[in-house]
């Protein structure tokens, strides 16, 4: 463009006040691509998520424990092709600051029911062999050292054994690796033990379990086939509520907040104050630059070409800092948004951010613009 140098020159008339607005609109995509690229991994975490696996967990509460004597009756519901059930032990390695997600199951059904976790048959048999086994995940493995053989001691505040100590041991007799797909779920990173003996262990709350994961051969029969392992207990003191895994994962994130409403809220909320940030730079810049564009409206500029040197430069300006802070929050995705799964800033995103940064600057350069068009040369020259 052959009057590019003219814009640039415009631009960086005051350095200062340039570098402060790139600043601000780079922080104001950085923390879009951010917001809305954990967002939609987050979303894209619950499309992967599938609605062959139903979770069934107390109707009163999802922290109230039932027996585990359904799971023979659930397995006579038709439709049902494995069950797994899951109690969440808690624990802790050497301290408490160290956390890990160990939970009780029964590893067959655990396998049979997450294909995606690659438990393989000899680690099915090690578990079965060994009591005091433990299964675990290779990230976890990673970040404590870990390795098959060794014998982890675990803490818990919350189940004490018979003896009346909380300090239990557990055998690692592998260590999975779940398909790439699924790394960024909790169960990948979790810590398996045999439920029997841990059962049989404990002091409290015998022969119960906190949850079962069922997996059916038809997705569309989903619905009937939860009402009918409901149905098992219905008017006991254990009744259970059944529904998709899909479902039970939104329907968890409700309860922790309306997530699409507060990333667009804060959003809306910074473009808003972004674009009179914006606006303001642009009207000081031409105004202190009046009896320049007189110049070049007397050397013989049209109007039209006056009015788009000055869109042109608020483009630039919008375009170049907003391409800056979405490549940032490209990097920021990868560092922060690896917990909930999202690992790249999605393309629509990107796509949505540079059509804001052009209604960005359309509207914040158009007033200083159609000012500069108006010019009269006369009054400008004199200062009027």
């Amino acid at each position: 463009m052959k009057y590019f140098v003219l814009i640039w020159a415009g631009l960086w008339r005051k350095k200062t006040r340039t570098i402060l607005t790139m600043l601000s609109i780079m922080v104001a995509f950085l923390l879009y691509g951010l917001l809305q690229g954990v967002n939609q991994g987050i979303r894209a975490t619950l499309n992967d998520t599938t609605n062959s696996r139903l979770w069934t967990s107390s109707k009163t509460s999802a922290g109230i424990s039932m027996p585990v004597s359904l799971l023979e009756q659930m397995k006579t519901v038709k439709g049902v092709t494995s069950i797994a059930h899951l109690s969440f032990f808690g624990g802790f390695y050497q301290n408490s600051k160290n956390p890990v997600s160990v939970f009780a199951t029964n590893v067959e059904g655990l396998a049979a029911v997450y294909p995606e976790l690659r438990i393989t048959a000899e680690q099915i048999s090690a578990m079965k062999a060994t009591r005091t086994g433990a299964l675990i995940g290779r990230p976890v493995a990673k970040k404590y050292g870990w390795k098959v053989g060794d014998k982890v001691p675990i803490g818990t505040t919350i189940w004490i054994k018979d003896d009346g100590l909380n300090g239990w041991a557990f055998d690692v007799i592998g260590i999975f690796e779940s398909e790439p797909q699924f790394a960024a779920s909790p169960l990948s990173s979790a810590f398996w033990i045999n439920y029997d003996y841990w059962d049989e262990a404990r002091r409290f709350d015998n022969h119960r379990v906190q949850q079962f994961i069922t997996r059916i051969d038809d997705p569309t029969h989903a619905t009937a086939i939860s009402a009918q392992i409901d149905k098992l207990s219905s008017n006991s003191s254990d009744e259970t509520h059944t529904q998709t895994e899909n479902a039970a994962l939104q329907s968890a994130l409700k309860k922790i907040a309306d997530i699409d409403f507060i990333v667009n809220a804060v959003v809306y909320a910074v473009m808003f104050t972004l674009l009179f940030l914006t606006a303001n730079t642009m009207m000081q810049s031409t105004r202190e630059r009046i009896p320049e564009l007189a110049v070049l409206k007397t050397l013989g500029f049209p109007s039209s070409a006056v009015c788009a040197l000055v869109l042109f430069e608020s483009g630039v300006l919008c375009l170049f800092a907003a391409m800056v802070g979405l490549l940032l929050s490209a990097v920021a995705v990868k560092i922060i948004g690896s917990s909930v799964g999202a690992t790249i800033v999605p393309s629509t995103v990107v796509g949505y951010g540079v059509l804001i940064a052009l209604v960005l600057a359309v509207i914040s350069g158009l007033p200083p613009a159609l000012r500069a068009q108006r010019l009269n040369i006369v009054d400008a020259l004199a200062g009027r």
